[in-house]
């Protein structure tokens, strides 16, 4: 097995809606080291069946952070060097220049990110290349992928 550097990475999720899918990207989380927040109103309960089945034995060690609101969330982001994950971007991720300490930010399932967001970190999105003219990934796929390649980069910097 390949062991993973510590890193300072974190994977912010604005609003989910899907339980499954927050409780997947918990796990990827917990199985990188990456510090996971949580934006609400989320769409379903932290105590939710869904998400600690698909979580499994993996939310007890997750770095979890939960904030109230987007304002209270943009107060921490101040404080960090923020990528956008957001489909349609013409930015790749594979051209952006992944840090440690980075957030990536991902919206949700049905609206995205909110405006807000959008606006304060304009020059900052990036989006997952896809086929001409599909719709989009699911989201733990999206934040897997992005996660990976933000990986990649500053872990070869920390060897």
């Amino acid at each position: 097995m390949t062991n993973l550097p510590p890193h300072n990475l974190s994977i912010a999720l604005v609003c989910p809606q899907i339980a499954p899918n927050t409780g997947n990207i918990a796990r990827l989380c917990v199985a990188t080291g990456t510090e996971l927040h949580l934006v609400r109103p989320l769409g379903f309960l932290l105590s939710d069946r869904q998400l600690k089945r698909s979580a499994m034995d993996y939310w007890a060690r997750l770095k979890l952070t939960v904030h109230d609101d987007v304002e209270s969330f943009l107060t921490v982001a101040a404080n960090r060097r923020v990528w956008l994950c957001e489909n349609g971007s013409d930015r790749s991720v594979w051209d952006a220049d992944f840090r440690d300490y980075d957030l990536l930010v991902l919206g949700n399932e049905g609206a995205g990110l909110p405006p807000v967001i959008r606006e304060r970190f304009a020059d900052r999105l990036i989006g997952i290349p896809q086929a001409p003219g599909e719709r989009c990934l699911n989201l733990s796929t999206a934040a897997g992928i992005a996660l990976a390649e933000a990986l990649r980069q500053v872990t070869a910097l920390i060897k």
